[in-house]
């Protein structure tokens, strides 16, 4: 039996529906990802489980036991939200016994488990520091210790890595998914960016209007989206009618439907495939993005997009034409 389950979940405010009997399943030691964009109810459903919003209908289930009933405090819930939320006039070493406070442990057992958290999330050095004098990743680290050393059954975290830039955000992404997996920790991590979800979960529910979309492992999401949504979500996808599609490869292929979804690194520059499909462009807008280049092309009076790994300072410019493979099997149909 899943670890935590949600049935049915359905919550409004006012006229607009948040979240439409939703439903969803994770397993015990699980690292799943609420992913969507802005609005679609995500914070939303976390909240829901921490009880700092009531739902309007449904259940939640932790560890075989109805928490919706439940003061916050009593279901065992850890929370690492966007703000950090440290006391500001605590030490680290006291904004991580906070919670051990006030269960009461006694004062060698809070010292220990408050040592063996900071060893664990690399803040030695810190534990006199207030969080005014830490950095954001290093607010992040105390915010995340002083959720887990309470041993939550279920760790939530709302977007927590989002005021951070780009490096230390790669870094903590890490550290976060390493210590999951050591001390294997339920959590549920919510978060607007598609990399970040890919780069550290078992499991992602992509929402979108209150509902999920899609769930499944990052590699299933992002190279088998089911719907336009997905596809436009999760990538750079080419989005193409039937009539858009015979135009690009130059005849009628006879694939079935008539929404397709072509990722863009899908197109080779060799003929890797067997019986490929051959795509001649013209070249239009030629894009560095670090070790990708990625190239808009024509074909006829239809665009796409086509990534390649950038291997040295030689690359096609505009103007170009460039011809392309793609595999039978990378024309995803999408509904």
């Amino acid at each position: 039996m899943s670890f935590l389950t949600i049935n049915n979940l359905s919550l409004a405010f006012g006229e607009v529906k948040v979240l439409k009997e939703l439903s969803l399943s994770i397993e015990e030691g699980e690292l799943v990802t609420l992913l969507g964009p802005s609005g679609c109810g995500k914070s939303t459903l976390l909240r829901s489980i921490a009880g700092l919003v009531d739902p309007d209908n449904g259940s939640i289930v932790i560890d075989d036991k109805e928490v919706i009933s439940m003061n916050p405090k009593d279901r065992e819930v850890g929370m690492v939200f966007q703000s950090y939320a440290l006391f500001p006039n605590l030490t680290v070493e006291d904004n991580i016994a906070f919670g051990l406070k006030m269960k009461k442990l006694n004062k060698g057992e809070i010292q220990k488990k408050v040592k063996n958290m900071i060893d664990l999330v690399g803040l030695n050095g810190k534990e006199s520091s207030y969080p005014r004098e830490l950095s954001g990743g290093q607010q992040q680290r105390a915010a995340l210790a002083r959720a887990i050393v309470v041993e939550p059954k279920v760790l939530l975290l709302d977007e927590p890595l989002s005021a951070l830039d780009a490096q230390i955000r790669a870094r903590l992404q890490n550290q976060i998914r390493d210590i999951q997996q050591k001390l294997g920790i339920t959590m549920v991590f919510v978060t607007h960016d598609q990399e970040e979800a890919m780069a550290i979960s078992d499991r992602i529910f992509l929402m979108n209007n209150g509902e999920i979309a899609q769930s499944g492992s990052p590699v299933e999401i992002y190279t088998r989206p089911n719907s336009e949504f997905v596809a436009r979500f999760m990538g750079h996808y080419n989005v193409l009618h039937a009539d858009e599609l015979q135009q690009i490869i130059g005849f009628d292929a006879g694939f079935q439907g008539n929404l397709f979804g072509i990722r863009p690194e899908a197109f080779t520059e060799t003929n890797i495939h067997a019986n490929a499909l051959t795509v001649t462009g013209e070249v239009q807008k030629v894009s560095l993005l670090g070790n990708v280049v990625r190239y808009q092309l024509r074909s006829g009076t239809q665009h796409f997009s086509a990534e390649h790994l950038h291997r040295s300072q030689e690359y096609t410019k505009s103007g170009d034409v460039k011809t392309l493979y793609l595999s039978k099997e990378d024309v995803i149909p999408l509904t």
